[in-house]
Protein backbone atom coordinates (compact mmCIF):
# COMPACT_ATOMS: atom_id res chain seq x y z
CA UNK A 1 0.00 0.00 0.00
CA UNK A 2 2.94 2.42 1.09
CA UNK A 3 4.42 1.45 -2.66
CA UNK A 4 1.43 2.23 -4.35
CA UNK A 5 1.16 6.05 -2.52
CA UNK A 6 4.81 6.65 -3.59
CA UNK A 7 4.03 5.82 -7.35
CA UNK A 8 0.56 7.55 -7.62
CA UNK A 9 2.96 10.54 -5.98
CA UNK A 10 5.08 10.19 -8.75
CA UNK A 11 2.68 9.92 -11.36
CA UNK A 12 0.78 12.96 -9.99
CA UNK A 13 3.96 15.17 -10.09
CA UNK A 14 6.06 13.68 -12.33
CA UNK A 15 5.92 16.43 -14.62
CA UNK A 16 6.77 18.98 -11.96
CA UNK A 17 9.53 17.16 -10.99
CA UNK A 18 11.73 16.65 -14.37
CA UNK A 19 10.43 20.49 -16.47
CA UNK A 20 12.04 23.43 -15.02
CA UNK A 21 9.44 26.66 -16.06
CA UNK A 22 7.65 25.31 -19.34
CA UNK A 23 6.06 22.82 -20.56
CA UNK A 24 6.33 20.41 -23.63
CA UNK A 25 3.49 19.52 -26.19
CA UNK A 26 3.46 17.07 -28.64
CA UNK A 27 1.07 16.24 -31.93
CA UNK A 28 1.60 13.39 -34.11
CA UNK A 29 -0.84 11.85 -36.86
CA UNK A 30 0.30 7.98 -36.26
CA UNK A 31 -1.65 6.92 -39.12
CA UNK A 32 -2.07 4.11 -37.49
CA UNK A 33 -1.07 3.30 -33.65
CA UNK A 34 -0.51 -0.22 -34.13
CA UNK A 35 1.59 -0.01 -36.73
CA UNK A 36 3.38 2.72 -35.41
CA UNK A 37 4.58 1.30 -32.29
CA UNK A 38 6.75 -0.93 -34.46
CA UNK A 39 7.87 1.88 -36.28
CA UNK A 40 9.38 4.09 -33.56
CA UNK A 41 6.64 5.03 -31.52
CA UNK A 42 7.96 4.44 -28.20
CA UNK A 43 11.56 5.31 -28.92
CA UNK A 44 10.15 9.27 -29.59
CA UNK A 45 7.52 9.46 -27.14
CA UNK A 46 10.26 8.51 -24.34
CA UNK A 47 13.00 10.27 -25.73
CA UNK A 48 10.50 14.04 -26.67
CA UNK A 49 9.47 13.22 -22.99
CA UNK A 50 6.27 15.70 -23.28
CA UNK A 51 4.06 16.75 -20.68
CA UNK A 52 0.89 16.43 -23.10
CA UNK A 53 1.83 14.06 -26.27
CA UNK A 54 -1.28 13.90 -28.83
CA UNK A 55 -2.04 11.50 -31.84
CA UNK A 56 -4.07 11.55 -34.31
CA UNK A 57 -5.57 8.48 -36.95
CA UNK A 58 -4.84 5.97 -34.04
CA UNK A 59 -7.36 3.76 -35.89
CA UNK A 60 -8.35 1.86 -32.87
CA UNK A 61 -10.99 1.22 -30.57
CA UNK A 62 -9.68 1.58 -26.68
CA UNK A 63 -8.74 -1.96 -25.64
CA UNK A 64 -7.09 -3.29 -29.22
CA UNK A 65 -4.01 -2.78 -27.61
CA UNK A 66 -2.48 -1.71 -24.34
CA UNK A 67 -0.44 1.37 -24.51
CA UNK A 68 2.55 1.38 -21.86
CA UNK A 69 3.02 5.29 -20.59
CA UNK A 70 3.18 4.33 -16.88
CA UNK A 71 3.63 8.21 -16.58
CA UNK A 72 1.47 9.25 -18.59
CA UNK A 73 -2.78 9.22 -17.84
CA UNK A 74 -4.59 8.14 -21.62
CA UNK A 75 -7.72 9.63 -22.79
CA UNK A 76 -9.31 8.04 -25.96
CA UNK A 77 -11.82 8.97 -28.51
CA UNK A 78 -12.37 6.63 -31.03
CA UNK A 79 -14.50 6.74 -34.07
CA UNK A 80 -17.48 4.08 -34.52
CA UNK A 81 -15.84 2.46 -37.61
CA UNK A 82 -13.23 0.72 -37.12
CA UNK A 83 -9.98 1.23 -38.37
CA UNK A 84 -10.70 4.87 -38.79
CA UNK A 85 -9.12 8.01 -37.49
CA UNK A 86 -9.26 8.63 -33.79
CA UNK A 87 -7.66 10.76 -31.25
CA UNK A 88 -5.86 9.84 -28.48
CA UNK A 89 -3.84 12.35 -25.30
CA UNK A 90 -1.24 11.29 -23.46
CA UNK A 91 -0.76 13.94 -20.14
CA UNK A 92 1.13 13.57 -17.08
CA UNK A 93 -0.85 15.71 -14.81
CA UNK A 94 -4.42 14.45 -14.54
CA UNK A 95 -6.60 17.14 -15.93
CA UNK A 96 -9.47 18.76 -13.97
CA UNK A 97 -12.37 17.80 -16.67
CA UNK A 98 -12.14 15.65 -19.93
CA UNK A 99 -14.71 16.81 -22.96
CA UNK A 100 -15.11 14.65 -26.04
CA UNK A 101 -16.17 15.61 -29.46
CA UNK A 102 -17.54 19.40 -29.57
CA UNK A 103 -21.06 19.23 -27.99
CA UNK A 104 -22.66 19.13 -32.21
CA UNK A 105 -24.07 15.32 -32.62
CA UNK A 106 -23.79 15.18 -36.04
CA UNK A 107 -19.50 15.47 -35.25
CA UNK A 108 -20.24 12.96 -32.56
CA UNK A 109 -19.46 9.18 -34.22
CA UNK A 110 -15.69 10.13 -35.75
CA UNK A 111 -13.62 10.28 -32.65
CA UNK A 112 -11.72 13.46 -33.65
CA UNK A 113 -11.63 15.98 -30.66
CA UNK A 114 -10.45 14.94 -26.81
CA UNK A 115 -10.26 18.17 -25.03
CA UNK A 116 -8.17 18.14 -21.22
CA UNK A 117 -9.35 21.30 -18.73
CA UNK A 118 -6.34 22.74 -16.70
CA UNK A 119 -5.65 24.95 -14.22
CA UNK A 120 -4.62 27.56 -16.39
CA UNK A 121 -5.75 26.48 -20.19
CA UNK A 122 -7.86 24.12 -22.26
CA UNK A 123 -5.57 21.47 -24.37
CA UNK A 124 -7.49 20.26 -27.47
CA UNK A 125 -6.31 17.31 -29.50
CA UNK A 126 -8.16 17.86 -33.00
CA UNK A 127 -8.20 15.48 -36.05
CA UNK A 128 -10.13 17.92 -39.10
CA UNK A 129 -12.22 16.00 -41.56
CA UNK A 130 -10.79 15.77 -45.16
CA UNK A 131 -12.55 16.91 -47.57
CA UNK A 132 -11.59 13.99 -50.06
CA UNK A 133 -11.46 14.24 -53.78
CA UNK A 134 -12.78 16.46 -55.73
CA UNK A 135 -14.23 18.05 -52.55
CA UNK A 136 -16.72 16.13 -52.44
CA UNK A 137 -16.94 16.28 -48.56
CA UNK A 138 -16.60 20.08 -48.55
CA UNK A 139 -19.82 20.83 -47.33
CA UNK A 140 -19.53 18.80 -44.14
CA UNK A 141 -15.74 20.55 -43.48
CA UNK A 142 -17.06 23.74 -44.12
CA UNK A 143 -20.02 22.72 -41.35
CA UNK A 144 -17.18 21.31 -39.28
CA UNK A 145 -15.29 24.26 -39.05
CA UNK A 146 -17.88 26.68 -37.84
CA UNK A 147 -18.86 24.20 -35.25
CA UNK A 148 -15.30 23.69 -34.34
CA UNK A 149 -13.94 27.26 -34.25
CA UNK A 150 -17.64 27.47 -32.41
CA UNK A 151 -16.69 24.82 -29.61
CA UNK A 152 -13.17 26.99 -29.00
CA UNK A 153 -14.59 30.47 -29.14
CA UNK A 154 -16.66 29.04 -26.39
CA UNK A 155 -14.13 27.54 -24.35
CA UNK A 156 -12.04 30.88 -24.94
CA UNK A 157 -14.07 32.90 -22.99
CA UNK A 158 -13.37 30.72 -19.95
CA UNK A 159 -9.54 30.42 -20.01
CA UNK A 160 -6.34 30.17 -22.41
CA UNK A 161 -6.65 27.46 -25.36
CA UNK A 162 -4.19 25.06 -27.17
CA UNK A 163 -5.13 23.48 -29.84
CA UNK A 164 -3.36 20.75 -31.59
CA UNK A 165 -3.47 18.32 -34.23
CA UNK A 166 -3.80 17.38 -37.92
CA UNK A 167 -6.03 20.50 -39.28
CA UNK A 168 -5.99 18.83 -42.98
CA UNK A 169 -5.08 22.30 -44.19
CA UNK A 170 -2.14 24.44 -45.47
CA UNK A 171 -2.68 27.74 -44.51
CA UNK A 172 -0.44 29.75 -47.30
CA UNK A 173 1.38 29.16 -50.18
CA UNK A 174 4.87 28.62 -48.42
CA UNK A 175 2.69 26.01 -46.52
CA UNK A 176 3.41 23.38 -49.13
CA UNK A 177 6.12 22.64 -51.70
CA UNK A 178 3.56 23.28 -55.15
CA UNK A 179 0.98 25.28 -54.40
CA UNK A 180 -0.02 26.35 -58.07
CA UNK A 181 -0.99 22.86 -58.55
CA UNK A 182 -2.83 22.13 -55.51
CA UNK A 183 -5.10 25.09 -55.81
CA UNK A 184 -8.82 23.52 -55.81
CA UNK A 185 -7.56 20.27 -53.81
CA UNK A 186 -8.44 19.33 -50.82
CA UNK A 187 -6.65 20.54 -47.91
CA UNK A 188 -5.81 24.02 -50.28
CA UNK A 189 -8.95 24.57 -51.28
CA UNK A 190 -9.78 28.64 -51.06
CA UNK A 191 -12.61 27.62 -48.69
CA UNK A 192 -10.70 25.42 -46.28
CA UNK A 193 -7.70 28.44 -46.13
CA UNK A 194 -10.09 31.24 -45.09
CA UNK A 195 -11.87 28.63 -42.60
CA UNK A 196 -8.21 28.47 -40.90
CA UNK A 197 -8.25 32.44 -41.57
CA UNK A 198 -11.03 33.15 -39.67
CA UNK A 199 -10.34 30.66 -37.03
CA UNK A 200 -6.99 32.83 -36.75
CA UNK A 201 -8.88 35.71 -36.55
CA UNK A 202 -11.03 34.88 -34.02
CA UNK A 203 -8.42 34.69 -31.38
CA UNK A 204 -5.74 31.96 -32.24
CA UNK A 205 -1.91 32.20 -33.14
CA UNK A 206 -0.02 29.40 -35.11
CA UNK A 207 2.76 29.30 -33.25
CA UNK A 208 5.48 27.87 -36.01
CA UNK A 209 4.42 31.01 -38.25
CA UNK A 210 4.80 32.88 -35.12
CA UNK A 211 8.39 32.05 -34.31
CA UNK A 212 9.30 31.25 -38.60
CA UNK A 213 7.16 33.89 -40.22
CA UNK A 214 9.31 33.57 -43.63
CA UNK A 215 10.45 29.63 -43.64
CA UNK A 216 10.06 27.74 -46.23
CA UNK A 217 10.46 23.52 -46.79
CA UNK A 218 8.72 22.93 -43.40
CA UNK A 219 6.37 20.53 -43.93
CA UNK A 220 4.91 17.78 -41.77
CA UNK A 221 2.83 15.53 -43.97
CA UNK A 222 4.70 13.82 -47.25
CA UNK A 223 2.72 11.69 -49.73
CA UNK A 224 3.88 8.18 -49.97
CA UNK A 225 3.84 8.02 -53.71
CA UNK A 226 6.55 9.57 -55.67
CA UNK A 227 9.09 9.68 -53.50
CA UNK A 228 7.54 12.49 -51.83
CA UNK A 229 9.66 12.97 -48.21
CA UNK A 230 13.02 12.25 -50.14
CA UNK A 231 12.28 15.17 -52.17
CA UNK A 232 10.77 17.08 -49.37
CA UNK A 233 7.40 17.81 -51.50
CA UNK A 234 5.27 18.24 -48.68
CA UNK A 235 2.83 19.66 -46.64
CA UNK A 236 2.52 21.88 -43.50
CA UNK A 237 -1.13 20.66 -41.94
CA UNK A 238 0.11 19.73 -38.22
CA UNK A 239 -0.26 23.03 -36.03
CA UNK A 240 0.03 23.86 -32.65
CA UNK A 241 -2.35 27.23 -32.05
CA UNK A 242 -2.98 28.69 -29.17
CA UNK A 243 -5.34 31.84 -28.09
CA UNK A 244 -3.87 34.86 -28.16
CA UNK A 245 -3.60 35.40 -24.27
CA UNK A 246 -0.80 33.36 -24.45
CA UNK A 247 0.97 34.80 -27.00
CA UNK A 248 4.01 35.36 -24.45
CA UNK A 249 4.49 32.16 -23.55
CA UNK A 250 5.52 30.33 -26.50
CA UNK A 251 8.89 29.59 -26.22
CA UNK A 252 9.83 27.36 -29.01
CA UNK A 253 8.24 25.55 -31.99
CA UNK A 254 9.42 22.82 -34.18
CA UNK A 255 9.00 20.64 -36.55
CA UNK A 256 10.71 16.62 -36.26
CA UNK A 257 10.73 15.97 -40.02
CA UNK A 258 13.66 13.04 -39.05
CA UNK A 259 11.21 11.41 -37.55
CA UNK A 260 9.58 8.27 -39.45
CA UNK A 261 6.39 5.87 -38.67
CA UNK A 262 4.09 7.49 -40.41
CA UNK A 263 3.14 9.55 -43.24
CA UNK A 264 3.23 12.64 -40.78
CA UNK A 265 5.88 14.06 -38.30
CA UNK A 266 5.54 15.75 -35.09
CA UNK A 267 5.06 18.90 -34.02
CA UNK A 268 6.20 20.11 -30.95
CA UNK A 269 5.49 23.46 -29.15
CA UNK A 270 7.11 24.40 -25.85
CA UNK A 271 5.01 27.23 -23.37
CA UNK A 272 5.92 28.93 -20.34
CA UNK A 273 3.20 27.44 -17.99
Amino acid sequence: MYLYAILLYLKENYAKMTRGDYMKLVSWNVNGIRACVNKGFYEYFERVDADVFCIQESKMQEGQLELITPYHYQYFNSAEKKGYSGVIIFSKVKPMNVIYDIEVEAHSHEGRVVTLEFEQYYFVGVYTPNAQEKLKRIEYRLQWEQDFNTYVANLKTKKPVVICGDLNVAHTAIDLKNPSSNKNNPGFSQQERDAFTSLLESGFIDTYRYLYPDQIGSYSWWSYRFNARTNNTGWRIDYFLVSNELEDNIVAASIDSEILGSDHCPVVLELSL
